[in-house]
This record gives C-alpha cells, structure tokens and sequence, in this order.
C-alpha cells in the first residue's frame, strides 16, 4: 500500500511537470486583427504578436463598467501589451492581463484614417493566417501604423506603400534590379520582363512603370508622387491580385469599397 501511494504520488508529480512545460506565461506586444463576439460577456479575438506570431484568444468581458479588461481595447488595430499563460494545443489561449501600449491620437476619429486602419486589419487577418514569429515584420506593422497616427496630412498613398513594402517580410517582394522602361510586369514570378509571360498574370508596360514607381515609395516621400483617383484604385486592385497569387485561399475584402470611394 506504501509502494502504490508512492508511486501513484511520483506519477502526479511527474505528470503536473511535464504539463507546466506545456505552458508557458508570456508577455509581449500584439496588434489586434480581428475581435467577434462570442455569447454575451466574450469575444474570440485574432492577434498578432511579437514573441509568438499569430495567436487566437477567448477574452471575457466583465459586465461591471470597473472591469479591467475593456470591449474597447480590441478595436482592429488596437496596439496591446498582453500577458498570457500560452499553452500550444489550445486552438484559444486565454489573456492573464492586457493594457494598451500605444493610444492612438487620431486614427478613430479621422473618418480617411479609420477607413485605411479597417482595411489594413482586415487585410492582415488574411494575410497573416499562418504567420509564425517575426519580430521585424511586427515591428514593421507598428511602426507604419505609428506614422499613420500622427500624420495630419499626406496619408493617401498609405495603404499602396504599406501593401508592397510588407510583400518583402513574406517573400515576394518584386525584383525591381533589372527594370528596363518599356518592360513588362511577371505578378507570378515578381520580375519585370522584355516580353510578356505566357499566363495572363502580367502588367503591360504602362501599368508596370506604375508598379516600379510605387516600389520606390516610402512613407515621408509618397506625397511627391501624385495620383488620380482612378490610378490609386487600380494600384490597390493590382496589389490584391498580387497577394492572391502569392498567398493561398486570400479572399476578397469587404473593406475595399469603402477605401475605394476615397480622395475623390
């Protein structure tokens, strides 16, 4: 009877070990992607995060307005500082704590600003279905998000630079090395060509121009580049056809429309 109690206590103890490995209580920075309601006091939120990548969580929301943890703070692109006790076969982990790591100034109440913040988190919950850890993708995500906020003007191309310059962190950024005015634009294979490819997955050299002028963007200096409503728009659905190439089962966003119907 000794030798049992023994070995039943050995057992647990071992047990209980081997299942602490199994967890683990993280802390770190994360994006909210996506938040849907799930009963009345929960909701299933996607995030991004720095130290783990892609992560899902069941969150409840306490009822009493003195609860710590607010509906609020998973807006899409809310930047979060979380605290979690990982463990990596739950499909949603839970949160031990979270509070906001950067308020956002203007971005929910510039009607330009939040229609773009809604299409990018709508775009990067697709985008980075099966992102694993990536510290200067994440880094890359919060500081264009960052520079977003505070600009007070000259923000319209955004949404074009922030698409093709994160197509480097996911492997298919387009080669521009041996571009030649004239050449034609691959969407499969991400080159530029003297003649067309024998797929219909290409630009004509007008339109490839065009792509090869948006890879030289960047944040402070797209406003010199200035674009007509209609060019913006086709820009922005040539990128989309580009990460539907690339990226598997990328669907149609519901947000397009409305940042469509922008800067006319």
């Amino acid at each position: 009877m000794y030798f049992s109690s023994v070995f039943l206590l050995s057992y647990v103890f071992i047990l209980n070990f081997f299942v602490s490995l199994q967890r683990m209580l993280t802390k770190t920075q994360a994006i909210v992607l996506h938040s849907l309601k799930y009963g009345e006091t929960r909701l299933i939120v996607d995030m991004f995060t720095r130290s783990q990548g892609r992560q899902s969580f069941i969150v409840s929301i306490p009822k009493s307005v003195k609860g710590k943890i607010k509906k609020q703070l998973f807006q899409p692109l809310t930047l979060l500082e979380i605290e979690s006790d990982l463990r990596p076969k739950l499909q949603l982990q839970k949160l031990s704590d979270v509070r906001l790591a950067s308020p956002f100034s203007s971005i929910p109440f510039d009607p330009n600003k939040l229609s773009i913040s809604l299409f990018i988190a709508e775009f990067l919950y697709y985008a980075l279905r099966s992102e694993q850890h990536n510290e200067p993708m994440f880094d890359y995500i919060v500081n264009s998000i960052q520079w977003l906020d505070a600009q007070t003007n000259r923000f319209a191309n955004f949404h074009l630079v922030f698409l093709m310059r994160l197509s480097r962190f996911l492997g298919f950024y387009p080669n521009l090395d041996h571009y030649q005015t004239g050449d034609y634009f691959d969407l499969r294979e991400s080159i530029f060509l003297s003649t067309p490819p024998v797929h219909r997955d290409f630009l004509y050299p007008q339109e490839a121009e065009k792509i090869q002028l948006m890879m030289r963007m960047d944040f402070p200096t797209m406003h010199l580049f200035r674009m007509s409503h209609q060019e913006r728009n086709r820009l922005l659905e040539v990128s989309l056809i580009y990460y539907r190439l690339h990226l598997p089962d990328f669907p149609e966003l519901k947000s397009v429309s409305v940042l469509q119907e922008l800067y006319q």
